[in-house]
């Protein structure tokens, strides 16, 4: 099994080498990973990229050079958030995009989401849900914005904030329930940082679609949740990994303080799928994703440079080191 790590700089494949050379594809920001169909799409800083040979090489799609955070498939099409906060379609497998002009009117109507620092930065739709059952539903998650749904395959949208929340970073659908949706979730606010307490920051579970949202994180440190996933594969595990806050990072004094948490009863309860040397970890933790060779296991990026296999009952393997932060990972 090969590793691409996307990263700050440059998309890398790990096969064997456990410090990758140079980057298949040279270009910055590579956030998204994700393969549909036969098809593997990478999400960077300069737009969409897609390849059909296993991630050996890759093309350019027509989408505008604007920063890609997630491609995710619909009915017949796919769709792509982007930053500044956008939603673009294709029906040609990723070839050619163009604008939802629904999402567009609402971010006109919402008047400019945005990241709270200075200078300010414009929001980013970051994460997306489309319905497994009825693909005309989908939730978009929007940093800082909130969760915008549609129920018409994005002609028209209204939004919600999970707990008052509007800090969005990732969200998924659980594949056995789908009803259910995860969050995961930030301090962010339009006018700042809200306070560091519980309830402001991690996890939020809905029942109902994305309509109506409860806090799943309680009693879980550090708050801040931000990388996430969950196994296809019974009994569904649901992992995430959090800090103390947005910028944590290895250079901090005493490390990024960075955890991994693991819950396999839809966010009821969580345990750590930390080992006594990551517990907490020194690095922060970007990328994640299922391991598809081992049932409960992880991929997980650090903002060392470094890829780990985590299993299931907490053993750690080192794939990968020597590349720059690691953003995302996708096992090939």
């Amino acid at each position: 099994m090969d590793i691409l790590a996307g990263t700050s700089r440059g998309l890398y494949r790990i096969n064997g080498a456990v410090e990758p050379q140079s980057p298949v594809l040279a270009e910055p920001g590579v956030r998204e990973l994700v393969r549909i169909g036969d098809r593997l799409h990478a999400g960077a800083g300069t737009g969409h990229f897609f390849s059909d040979d296993g991630g050996l090489t890759w093309r350019r799609s027509d989408l505008p050079e604007i920063e890609v955070w997630q491609v995710r498939e619909g009915r017949d099409c796919l769709y792509a958030g982007t930053q500044p906060a956008g939603l673009w379609r294709s029906t040609d497998n990723g070839e050619s995009w163009r604008e939802v002009e629904g999402f567009a009117a609402l971010a006109r109507q919402a008047g400019g989401w945005g990241i709270p620092v200075t200078p300010p930065i414009p929001g980013r739709l970051r994460a997306l849900v489309v319905d497994a059952t009825d693909p005309d539903r989908i939730a978009a998650g929007v940093e800082v914005g909130g969760v915008a749904l549609s129920e018409d395959g994005g002609e028209s949208w209204r939004m919600v904030l999970p707990g008052d929340n509007p800090d969005l970073h990732m969200m998924f659908q659980h594949p056995a329930a789908p009803e259910t949706i995860f969050a995961s979730t930030g301090y962010g606010r339009p006018d700042g940082i809200a306070e560091m307490v519980e309830g402001n920051a991690g996890v939020f579970r809905s029942d109902d679609g994305g309509a109506t949202w409860t806090y799943a994180w309680k009693g879980v440190l550090p708050r801040y949740s931000r990388p996430m996933c969950i196994d296809e594969r019974a009994p569904h595990a649901l992992t995430v990994a959090s800090a103390p806050t947005a910028f944590s990072h290895y250079k901090d004094e005493g490390g990024a303080q960075a955890m991994l948490y693991r819950s396999t009863d839809g966010g009821e309860s969580w345990r750590s799928l930390c080992d006594p040397a990551h517990s907490p970890s020194a690095a922060n933790f970007h990328g994640l994703n299922v391991d598809p060779e081992n049932p409960g296991g992880v991929l997980t990026g650090t903002d060392t440079g470094e890829v780990w296999r985590v299993s299931d009952n907490a053993e750690w393997t080192l794939l990968g080191r020597g590349m720059p932060s690691v953003l995302a990972v996708l096992a090939v």
